[in-house]
Parts: structure tokens; sequence; C-alpha cells
């Protein structure tokens, strides 16, 4: 019996010590880092630790167009892919000091495929255009840059009231002359009954996504829409290496500010299409917002300037769909030529009657 003794007490001493504190709801034994108890199945409050990682970037802010961007650390100066300016300061990280992107969206379009979808964009709808519109002077390289973007979702409660008409018809009979005699007709006539109506109406809205930059007007980032949002990812640093990504410029407050106005447009909207009747008149529509969020968000965007004649111009580039926007040099001479052309047209056509 003892030897069993000294053989269960060598066995305890061999056994691991396992780091364990008492369970929140049963009491029992969990081990450390365990998120669920092994008994009961209760959640576990878990302490992680998270390491600080130094700062990835350089941020620049341009003294020409005030776009601020955040570039490889071991980039020495930068030229702006906005302004094509290199009038550019250098940031500390306590002037920074913003809100981090919460979801991004990699880059699908590779620069290569990028520079061939602006060639063939240059070359496209060029009536108008300069003949040597393709020899354009492009400056610097395509630069792909992560733009940040606000998206906000809230829930839209509306009170209104409008004129509610109802078409109905009816027959006239009329007279008229035909071949010098008179003659009576009937016609059908279109007539409207109107009367008031009141309501509510209340709709959840979401994905209206507002640029976070200055440098990029909101004509300008409707037009390069859409993104597929069913891409998005949970930010991680990993996502810009190799690419630039500018900091917001438009703060939380002025972007919530044109998404309520986008909101409200879009439930007037909603609200006509939801009444009854055949036609309406006079909608007044009074909308209460709640439940606001917002996330801020990295979309992939191509950026390149090109000079035509000495003036400078932009290019765009979806970088997740391949969609192109820009501007192009008009050729006023062609235009002048068209105008004239019309001119004489008219001209013939009115001697031509007159004889």
């Amino acid at each position: 019996m003892a030897q069993v003794l000294d053989s269960s007490a060598a066995l305890e001493e061999a056994a691991p010590i396992v780091d364990s504190s008492p369970c929140n709801c049963c009491g029992a034994p969990v081990e450390k880092n365990d998120r669920f108890c092994v008994h009961c199945g209760s959640e576990q409050l878990v302490e992680v630790a998270i390491a600080e990682t130094p700062a990835l970037h350089r941020h620049f802010r341009c003294k020409s167009c005030g776009a601020e961007v955040a570039v490889d650390p071991d980039q020495r100066s930068y030229t702006c892919a906005f302004c094509d300016s290199n009038y550019v300061v250098e940031l500390t990280p306590d002037q920074t000091g913003r809100q981090k992107p919460e979801f991004v969206i990699g880059f699908a379009v590779t620069r290569e495929d990028a520079m061939e979808r602006f060639r063939q964009w240059l070359g496209q709808g060029n009536w108008f255009r300069p003949g040597n519109l393709k020899s354009a002077e492009i400056e610097g390289k395509m630069t792909g840059v992560y733009l940040p973007f606000w998206s906000f979702s809230m829930f839209a409660e509306s009170c209104w009231n409008a004129s509610v008409g109802e078409h109905w018809y009816r027959t006239e009979t009329y007279t008229t002359r035909e071949n010098g005699k008179t003659v009576t007709k009937t016609r059908r006539v279109q007539e409207t009954e109107w009367w008031p109506l009141a309501g509510r109406h209340h709709q959840y809205y979401s994905f209206y996504l507002v640029s976070g930059s200055k440098s990029l007007n909101q004509a300008w980032a409707n037009q390069i829409k859409p993104f597929h949002l069913a891409a998005l990812k949970r930010y991680e640093p990993r996502y810009l290496a190799g690419w630039t990504n500018e900091e917001y410029t438009v703060d939380r407050e002025e972007a919530e500010t044109l998404c309520r106005d986008e909101f409200t447009r879009q439930e007037k909207q909603n609200v006509a299409a939801f009444l009854p009747g055949d036609t309406h008149r006079n909608l007044q529509v009074s909308t209460q917002f709640s439940n606001v969020h917002s996330d801020l968000i990295l979309l992939p965007v191509y950026l390149l300037n090109y000079r035509h004649c000495g003036k400078l111009y932009q290019f765009l580039l979806n970088g997740q769909t391949g969609k192109p926007v820009g501007k192009k040099p008009v050729s006023w001479a062609k235009v002048g030529a068209v105008v004239l052309g019309v001119v004489a047209a008219i001209a013939v056509i009115a001697i031509l009657a007159a004889l």
C-alpha cells in the first residue's frame, strides 16, 4: 500500500501545472485564454495583449490642393497625384491623429492594365478632340491610391402630405370643318379628381459613399462608382503595402451632412413612388433620421495627370471595376466647323424654301 501511495504522489508531482481561473458563471476551473467554460459553456472574459506596431507610413500634405496622403517610410519625396504639385510638407504622427479606417477593398486592376485602359479611353469619342491627343504628355506614372470614403447607414422616418390625383375620362362632342363641310365628332377627354392625403413612411438607408477627400469632389466620386461593397474586408495595414493612401480631409460631420441630404432626396422619391392614385402635386416630406452609423472605408483608385498644349488634365480609374473617369481637351476648331456647317445647312434650306 505504501508503494501505491508513493506512486500516486510521484504522479501528482509529475503532472503539469495548469494556469486556470474560476468560471464567471459556475466556478469550475477554466484554463487561461479559453473563451468558453467546458462545464457550463458560458463565455469568459479573455484579456488579449495587443503589441504596438511602428508607423508604416509617412504623411504628407499638398500645399497646392490640400490633399493628405500616407506613403512608404522610405519614400523621401512626393509628387501630388491630384494636382501634380511638388510642394508638399511632411506631417508628424501627432498632427495626423485621425480615425483609423475600418474596411478596405483591394486593387483588382494592375498598373499595366490601368495604363492600357487609359490609352483606350484617350482614343475614344475623339470627334471633337484634338487630332494629336494621343501624343499628350503624361505627367509621372499611373499612381494607385487608396482614397477615403465615408459610408453611412441610418433609419428614416417621414411625415408627408400631398394632393393625390386620380384620372377619369369623359366623352365630349365637338364640331369641325372637313372638305368645306361642318362635321360632328366625339373625343375622349382626360379629367383629374384631386383630394388631400397625408401619412407616414419609413425606410432604412445604407451604403451611400461620401468622398473623404477634398481633392476628389462628390461629383467625381459619384462618377467613379460603383464599388462592389460585398468585397469589403476588415482593414489591415498589409493591404496598403506598395500603395499610396490618402488621409481623409472631409471629417465625419461634414460627410454626414452630405449623406443626410442624399438620403432625404431618396426618401422623397420613395414617398412619391409610394403614393396612390395616378399623379400627385405639392408633395411635402418632413424626415427625421436615427440609428446613424458610419464606416471609414479605403477604396482603390488609379490617378494619372497628363498635359495637352500646356494644360493639365486628370484621369481616374476605379481600381476594382476598371471604370474610367476623366476630362479631355476640346478642339474648338472642330466645334466651330460643325457650327458653321449647321448654319450653312439652315441657310440653304431657307433659300430653297423661299424659291
